[in-house]
C-alpha cells in the first residue's frame, strides 16, 4: 500500500509512523499521546486510520452462496446491509485467513490485514470454478474505524446516520451529503471491545479519494484522532485476537475464541455444510479441547524492556506459549496476548521474552474454560458404559 494521505499531512504536527511489521509505516501509530489517545475512547470517540486493510469486492448473484461454500461462516442468507467475520482454514483446520464480509445493495465487500489480502484474492480467484462472483481487488477502498460511546450517539453517530440501537455486525451506507449520487462507502458495527456492553466499535470503508474528506468531517464533530497503538491497546484488552500477530502456523479457531456464528460475534459456524478443515474443527469441539488457549499477559511495568511477537512464553525454564500482541495500555502498563499450553493456570509463574528475563503473569478473567459436556465425549462414555452428566 502507499503511504496513507492522513499520515502525510499530519506528519509534521506529531503523527509518528508505525515503526514496521506488525505497526504499518504507512499509517500513523500515534499523535504525539498514545495513552491519553486510548482514555479518550472512555467517554467520548477516537477515528484511528486503517487503510493499511486489503479490501476486495466480490460481484455476482452467487457470491454469497459461493462464498459461503468455502469459509468458515454461515453466510449463504447473509441479509442486506450485514456483515460477519470469516475465516479460511487448511485441511487440518489451521488458519489461513481471517476476513470480515460486508454484503451491501448487491455488492460484497471483503477486507483483511494488508499483507494478507494478495493471498486471499489467490486463493478466492481459484476457487470461483464455474460459480457466478467475480472478486476483485479494491485498493482505492480504505478503512477507518471509530472507537468509543460516542461512535453511536453524539455528533459523529448523527453525522453517519447510526442509531444508538444499531445492531453488531449491521452495516449502512453512508450519507451521501457531499456529492450527489457519488458512492460514499459504507458504515459497520463490530463487536465491541470489552465484555458485556463494552466499547462501540464502528468501521468505515470509503472510497480513497473521499477519505480525506470524511476524516475531517469526523474529527470536527468530536472525533479525537488516535493511531493504531490506541487501536491494539484497547484490542488486547479485549481479548480480540488479530490474524498474523496473535496466531501462528498451527493455530485453530478453538484456540483463539473464533468458534460461532454471527450471533455469537464468531467466524466459524458450528452447523453449517462442508469446508476445508471442518473435520478438524467438529472433532476438537466433539471431542476434545484445543492444546492451546489465548490469555492476556501483565508484563512486569518496571522494565523498560519489551517481548517482541513471537517470542517465547516460559514456565519453569520450560516453553510453554508463544508471545502475540504487545503494547502499553494506559491504565493496565504493558500487557501482550499470549497463546499458553491449556493446562498453565493463572497461578503459574511466566517469564517472556528471547531470554526469559521479563516476569509475565496470566490475568485471570481472560480465562475462559469450556465446561460444556461435548456430544462427541457424551456419546463415547455411554457406549462404555459411564455417564458424562449428573444423574443421566
Amino acid at each position: 500500500m502507499s503511504r496513507s494521505p492522513i499520515l502525510t499531512r499530519h506528519s509534521e504536527g506529531g503523527a509518528v509512523p508505525g515503526p514496521g511489521e506488525l505497526n504499518s509505516t504507512d499509517t500513523a501509530w500515534h499523535y504525539g499521546d498514545p495513552l491519553g489517545e486510548q482514555r479518550a475512547a472512555s467517554s467520548g470517540v477516537i477515528i484511528v486510520d486503517r487503510s493499511d486493510r486489503a479490501v476486495i469486492e466480490i460481484a455476482g448473484a452467487e457470491r454469497l452462496s459461493w462464498l459461503h461454500t468455502i469459509s468458515s461462516q454461515h453466510i449463504a442468507d447473509l441479509p442486506d446491509r450485514s456483515s460477519a467475520e470469516n475465516l479460511s482454514l487448511d485441511a487440518n483446520g489451521r488458519i489461513e485467513e481471517h476476513f470480515v464480509v460486508t454484503d451491501v445493495d448487491g455488492v460484497t465487500w471483503i477486507d483483511t490485514e494488508g499483507p494478507r489480502g494478495e493471498p486471499l484474492l489467490g486463493f478466492l480467484g481459484k476457487m470461483v470454478f464455474w460459480a457466478k462472483a467475480q472478486p476483485a481487488a479494491r485498493p482505492d477502498m480504505k478503512a477507518v474505524t471509530l472507537i468509543g460511546p460516542g461512535a453511536l450517539d453524539g455528533p459523529v453517530a448523527d453525522l453517519l446516520e447510526i442509531g444508538a440501537d444499531a445492531r453488531i455486525y449491521q452495516a449502512g451506507s453512508l450519507p451521501e451529503s457531499h456529492h450527489e449520487d457519488e458512492p460514499l462507502g459504507f458504515w459497520r458495527r463490530m463487536p465491541p471491545f470489552g465484555e458485556h456492553a463494552g466499547l462501540p466499535v464502528v468501521d468505515l470503508l470509503v472510497p480513497e479519494y473521499v477519505l480525506m474528506r470524511w476524516w475531517d468531517t469526523l474529527t470536527e464533530a468530536g472525533a479525537r484522532m488516535a493511531g493504531s497503538w490506541a487501536y491494539d491497546a484497547l484490542r488486547v484488552a479485549a481479548l480480540r485476537p488479530r490474524l498474523g500477530a496473535d496466531t501462528d502456523e498451527r493455530t485453530i479457531p478453538h484456540e483463539v475464541n473464533w468458534i460461532g456464528g454471527p450471533d455469537e460475534l464468531g467466524a466459524v459456524h458450528l452447523d453449517k455444510g462442508c469446508y476445508r478443515g471442518q473435520e478438524t474443527v467438529a472433532r476438537v469441539h466433539n471431542l476434545g479441547k484445543s492444546p492451546r488457549r489465548l490469555v492476556l499477559l501483565h508484563l512486569d511495568g518496571s522494565s523498560d524492556e519489551r517481548p517482541t511477537t513471537g517470542d517465547p512464553v516460559t514456565a519453569g525454564g520450560r516453553t510453554v506459549g508463544r508471545v502475540g500482541t504487545v503494547v502499553d495500555h494506559y491504565e493496565w502498563g504493558p500487557i501482550a496476548l499470549a497463546l499458553v499450553k491449556r493446562n498453565v493456570g493463572a497461578d503459574v509463574e511466566l517469564t517472556v521474552g528471547t531470554d526469559a528475563t521479563i516476569s509475565a503473569r496470566i490475568d485471570p478473567d481472560s480465562v475462559r474454560e469450556d465446561e460444556r459436556v461435548q456430544a462427541g465425549r457424551a456419546a463415547v462414555e455411554r457406549l462404555r458404559g459411564g455417564s458424562s452428566t449428573p444423574g443421566a
